[in-house]
Order: C-alpha cells, then sequence, then structure tokens
C-alpha cells in the first residue's frame, strides 16, 4: 500500500509543479501531494507495527535503519517540491519596501 500512495504523492506533486508552472491553480495538486505524503508514512508505520506485532525482529533490523533515513529525505523533499511554487510566487511578488 505504501508503494502506491508514494507514487500517488510523486505523482501529485509532479502536477503541482506542472500547473503551477503552466499557470493555472496549484493548490489542490498541492494539498493532494503532502496528503499522500502523510498517508505514506502513515502506511510505512503500519508496516513496521505489523513486524512488531508478528515478533518480525529480523525484518526490523534489516529494513527501518535504511527506510528511516530514506523516509526523512523523501518527506522533505515532497515538503520542499511542494512549496516550491508558494517560495517562487513570494520571490517574484515585488514588495513595497523594495520600490
Amino acid at each position: 500500500m505504501w508503494i502506491i500512495l508514494g507514487i500517488m504523492a510523486m505523482i501529485a506533486t509532479f502536477m503541482n509543479l506542472y500547473r503551477y508552472k503552466a499557470g493555472k491553480d496549484y493548490t489542490l495538486a498541492m494539498a493532494a501531494g503532502l496528503s499522500f505524503t502523510a498517508l505514506t508514512l502513515c502506511a510505512e508505520y503500519s508496516l513496521v507495527f505489523r513486524w512488531v506485532k508478528a515478533n518480525d525482529w529480523t525484518a526490523l533490523a534489516d529494513v527501518v535503519p535504511t527506510m528511516e533515513k530514506l523516509l526523512w529525505l523523501l518527506t522533505i523533499a515532497a515538503i520542499f517540491l511542494n512549496l516550491l511554487p508558494i517560495i517562487l510566487e513570494w520571490k517574484n511578488k515585488e514588495l513595497p519596501l523594495h520600490k
């Protein structure tokens, strides 16, 4: 399930960037990208919970250390990419103090 949600998060994030570049309203795609990222993290947490419940300590020891670093990196990247249109809009707006 986490793979499907992760792919949906990536698609929504790229739609967010595409819609911004095309000059269209990107807010729904941005919300979807961040929401699917959150759901992906919840699905990963559920997977780890199932391993703990089944006492599958080998799976935890093998997968979780790498997965933890990757989830941090991908979550930070998803947040940055989804907020990039807002950051670019702020940057491109001429502030009254700079006139």
